[in-house]
């Protein structure tokens, strides 16, 4: 009788952000501009980083990683994103949804352990400056990004099963612009007190365990600046650890406030407008605020147009 009662549901329905047919196509172009920013941006990072023997160090390392997750996160919400905003049927099957959770938990979960790697490395060249090659080996760092993607992969397997394996038998209307764990909880006919409690716990570790790092780091990052006598060192120091520690109010604040709070105070008009931050503006803004705002990647952006420009000129000549 059960099974009688239940609907199987096969594909869901994504309300995205606005109904008007005009703030559609402004919409459009607005996020169509930011993702191919996102992705230019972010793709460059990669390639100087990997091309440039300048920037084969810690800090451009984990950088480097972040631009992945950034590209990676913001090419499972923005494609779909985009074509819904030019169609009238804004369908997604049940696997792609899953698909789609899967990989924007992933990315982003990685991401929330990658910004508390950055900020003790950042510690470590501020605080430590004379041994600060040694203490972050290529051997640590990369245990360290090993051990953020897998943290980031326990996190999405863990959110994707769990929720995919609840019943979905009523309304299929997700009051989203994407597959996000909230909103799907919020849609199952069944009981979600243990997808809630697991989601909250996640959530936890993931921006309170890290967010705590990152305030001790930056509190001994602060106290090591006051204690530069140079003002030229002061203002190098800070300017670095400012662009950091931007992106991380940014990303830790719209996160927190999405899945941090009792599920009575949820609102999903709300939070879908929050989540623009952390899968469209946060991914474009990271390039510049981490990067183009750099002189070593300033320099390093000479140093490629140069190369580039000797080599047109030696083909010419042939």
């Amino acid at each position: 009788m059960d099974e009688q009662n239940h609907t199987e549901v096969t594909e869901f329905v994504l309300m995205g952000l606005v109904d008007n047919p005009k703030m559609k196509q402004l919409c459009f172009v607005i996020v169509l501009i930011m993702y191919l920013v996102t992705m230019t941006g972010n793709l460059g990072i990669i390639i100087l980083i990997w091309m440039d023997s300048q920037l084969q160090n810690p800090m451009y390392f984990f950088l480097s990683h972040l631009s992945f997750l950034d590209f990676g996160y913001s090419s499972a919400i923005a494609p779909k994103m985009l074509e819904n905003f030019l169609t009238e049927k804004k369908t997604i099957s049940y696997t792609n949804c899953a698909t789609q959770m899967y990989f924007f938990v992933f990315c982003a979960s990685t991401e929330c352990i990658l910004l508390a790697a950055m900020a003790y490395d950042r510690y470590e060249a501020i605080c430590n400056p004379l041994v600060y090659m040694v203490t972050m080996s290529p051997k640590k760092c990369i245990l360290m990004v090993a051990g953020s993607y897998l943290i980031g992969f326990l996190n999405a397997m863990t959110q994707t099963i769990s929720t995919f394996t609840l019943s979905f038998c009523g309304s299929n209307i997700i009051n989203h612009f994407f597959c996000d764990v909230p909103p799907l909880l919020a849609l199952s006919c069944t009981d979600t007190s243990l997808n809630q409690m697991v989601l909250f716990l996640f959530a936890t570790v993931l921006g309170i365990f890290t967010s705590a790092e990152i305030l001790v780091s930056y509190t001994l990052i602060l106290s090591a600046i006051l204690r530069i006598h140079s003002v030229e060192g002061k203002q190098k120091a800070f300017s670095t650890c400012a662009s950091h520690l931007m992106a991380v109010t940014i990303f830790y604040g719209t996160t927190v406030f999405m899945y941090l709070r009792p599920s009575s105070n949820y609102s999903m008009d709300q939070d879908k407008w929050a989540s623009v931050f952390y899968t469209v503006v946060i991914p474009m803004l990271n390039p510049v605020i981490y990067s183009l705002r750099n002189k070593e990647v300033k320099n390093a952006l000479r140093r490629l147009q140069t190369h580039e420009t000797a080599f047109l000129r030696s083909i010419r000549k042939k």
